[in-house]
């Protein structure tokens, strides 16, 4: 798929504190053993929905177990309280926030990686197991240039066209690089199951994490006559329902934390849009009532 309009620009999303990875051997300090590695994930967060995901589709809740911690963290500057001693245990005299997503090592009790496309990728690599990588073979590049469109055509672009901020010039500007984006995913999913492949990769998991959040969140800071526009795309909004019924991704879609998540985090106006739903994800979701994931949470 052509997304050479965006291919140039590098993802809007924060520099993260620990970028370790996990290698292949044991020289590589970090290496693949099943039980020694903990996700650390709260699936309000895109990030965190991203990873959860990744996670079940390979099957990993036994090789590599996940802790699933509240939406709205716990403290008045945004950590969660139950990842400070990883955080401090990790770099000396830490005292940025003690964020999730985090993959941390079990046998040292300090943290690897906070950055989510590194922990999918070594979640596949390291760990792959007899079902389909969402990382196939030849498919980096392609997998690379989805997530570009999604960060930038659909997350960043929502994002100042339902900004407070700004000239309304600029508003409409990002609103028509949504809507493009949008439609060049509409027509690239005619006659398509999955975005790249004939099975689900991390490209789906880009793009159906970014749809939810366009939906859920950016939609409440546009105006009704956007989001009909943006409603107006019905082959790639199936494609998104398609996938909320895959186990791998609805049981992890928790709607009441993502609300709360955004409301605790948001300092914008809401608008119009906000009553303009454009999927009943609660019905679609994979466990039937979308109330949010059917896993064990600690």
């Amino acid at each position: 798929m052509s997304v050479t309009p965006l291919a140039a620009h590098a993802s809007a999303r924060p520099t993260p504190a620990f970028r370790g990875r996990i290698g292949g051997d044991a020289r590589s300090g970090h290496y693949a053993v099943p039980g020694r590695y903990r996700l650390h994930l709260s699936t309000a967060c895109p990030d965190g929905l991203r990873i959860a995901v990744t996670h079940s589709l390979l099957g990993l809740d036994t090789v590599c177990p996940a802790t699933f911690l509240p939406a709205v963290p716990d403290t008045p500057e945004g950590s969660h309280c139950a990842l400070r001693p990883l955080y401090e245990a990790s770099a000396h005299h830490y005292t940025g926030p003690a964020v999730a997503p985090v993959l941390s090592d079990d046998w040292s009790g300090r943290i690897v990686s906070t950055h989510a496309p590194d922990i999918m990728r070594d979640l596949a690599r390291r760990f792959g197991s007899d079902r389909p990588s969402p990382y196939p073979c030849g498919a980096e590049s392609e997998i690379e240039a989805v997530e570009r469109m999604c960060a930038q055509g659909i997350e960043q672009a929502a994002q100042s066209a339902g900004s407070a901020g700004g000239d309304e010039a600029e508003r409409a500007a990002a609103l028509e690089t949504l809507l493009e984006t949008l439609g060049a995913l509409e027509c690239w999913l005619v006659g398509r199951t999955y975005m790249i492949r004939d099975e689900v990769t991390a490209a789906d998991v880009e793009l159906w994490v970014a749809l939810v959040q366009l939906d859920t969140v950016h939609r409440n800071h546009l105006d009704a006559s956007a989001v009909q526009r943006i409603a107006d795309h019905p082959v790639l909004w199936a494609y998104a329902r398609r996938l909320a019924a895959h186990p791998a991704f609805g049981t992890h879609l928790d709607l009441d934390g993502i609300e709360r998540r955004h409301h605790a985090r948001c300092q914008g106006l809401e608008a119009a849009g906000a009553a303009v739903q454009i999927l009943d994800w609660a019905a679609h979701a994979s466990d039937g009532n979308g109330t949010g994931p059917q896993v064990s949470r600690t």
